[in-house]
């Protein structure tokens, strides 16, 4: 079993930072892609970064330029330092890694879910 543990959300003033950090433990074999997704109060689930194990980085255009996606590989935890906040970023943010895994029958690619963790951008 894998866990993905969220920590670094909260409260923050328009224009204010936040970093987020996201712990991956269990019965890791290797990780390959992380990546950081939101969901606002009624609307669907979407990808804000995404980062390779070789440190190649994705962003939506939402956050270009404000958000920066990190990892750190020997401590299989990922990072997320949100800059120049909006109201618009206010959601509950998930983290997600693919990870290989290692079962009695062989090596499995499994998808993990963090439970998420609340920032919410106000005045």
């Amino acid at each position: 079993q894998v866990h993905l543990v969220e920590s670094g959300g909260g409260l923050v003033q328009p224009g204010g930072s936040l970093r987020l950090s996201c712990a991956a433990s269990g019965s890791i074999f290797t990780i390959n892609a992380m990546g950081w997704y939101r969901q606002a109060p009624g609307k669907q689930r979407e990808l804000v970064a995404d980062i390779t194990s070789g440190g190649v980085a994705n962003y939506a255009d939402s956050v270009k330029g404000r958000f920066t996606i990190s990892r750190d590989n020997a401590e299989n935890t990922l990072y997320l330092q949100m800059n120049s906040l909006k109201p618009e970023d206010t959601a509950v943010y998930y983290c997600n890694a693919d990870v290989k895994v290692l079962l009695p029958i062989g090596f499995a690619a499994r998808t993990y879910w963090g439970q998420g963790t609340q920032v919410t951008v106000s005045s």
